[in-house]
């Protein structure tokens, strides 16, 4: 799979594919441009996708801060202009990178946005709850690899492999996505991702479930929520469960709501059916 990276302003973005059709992609919380490999060299001719290492993230992380979703969603369009996406172009994000999609989608038009098991409002947490603390919880090995390092790529890959979202669903794609996020110098190797970014968005977006409520209902454009019924350490309760999302269907009557069945929120992704499945979803012209 040969990849064409660009800087967009000190932004690393890269481009999957070419042909006339474009979709702008945005990763998740911890993650970086290659979460979209997978889907990338799925693509049908005619279609190229262009995804962007957030600020803060991968060959992106010596942007500076303040993060917060609305500051992504300024970069993701920043990048659309750059790349010269028009009005046919698709929106889509998975995890925290479909919140931002749906800020960006208020702001400016595409031909359809494609919410990736993400960018519904969350639960509000109780009063007395530590946003912090929740996300330790939620994100769990996500947070704690941040804080970490490693004597060698393969120690990191490693570190990987025992996530149970990963456990028997491990591939090339995978593999690629992990040692992209690797940085410092052998013996002391950890993830490109920087700390108070993902602290900074996981705040924003727990504390601002009515900012991207009125996002979502602002999009002009056709929506599609694919959701993944295991969640994030694989476990049976989705991300985005059906008592969550079928308000929002009833909310939004032009909401698309699936299920993509037999993923979790991370192989929705990466899963060879499962990302077959997403690429479908951002290139149909129905």
């Amino acid at each position: 799979m040969g990849l064409e990276f660009d800087d967009v302003a000190g932004q690393r973005i890269v481009t999957f594919g070419t042909g006339p059709r474009t979709i702008i992609a945005v990763h998740g919380i911890t993650a970086s441009l290659m979460a979209w490999g997978a889907v990338g060299r799925r693509l049908p001719e005619g279609w190229r996708l262009v995804a962007m290492d957030l600020r803060g993230r991968g060959h992106s992380a010596a942007l500076p801060g303040p993060y917060g979703l609305p500051r992504h969603a300024e970069d993701v369009l920043r990048v659309a202009d750059h790349v010269g996406a028009g009005p046919d172009a698709v929106l889509t994000g998975h995890s925290m990178g479909a919140y931002v999609a749906a800020l960006a989608a208020a702001e400016r038009d595409f031909a359809r946005v494609v919410l990736v098991d993400g960018g519904l409002p969350l639960p509000p947490l109780p009063e007395d709850a530590d946003v912090d603390e929740v996300m330790e919880v939620t994100l769990g090995p996500a947070i704690a690899r941040l804080r970490q390092t490693f004597p060698t790529a393969d120690a990191y890959v490693d570190f990987f492999k025992a996530h149970p979202a990963f456990a028997g669903q491990w591939n090339a794609d995978v593999e690629a996505y992990v040692r992209y996020d690797l940085t410092g110098p052998e013996g002391a190797l950890r993830s490109r991702a920087v700390e108070e970014a993902v602290l900074q968005d996981g705040r924003w977006l727990r504390l601002e479930p009515e900012a991207i409520a009125a996002a979502l209902g602002s999009v002009q454009t056709p929506l599609t929520l694919l959701r993944a019924p295991r969640g994030l350490l694989n476990q049976d309760a989705g991300f985005l469960p059906d008592d969550l999302a079928l308000p929002w269907t009833t909310r939004l009557p032009g909401l698309r709501d699936e299920v993509i069945p037999d993923c979790n929120h991370y192989t929705i992704l990466f899963h060879d059916r499962c990302a077959s499945a997403v690429v479908t979803h951002l290139t149909s012209l129905a």
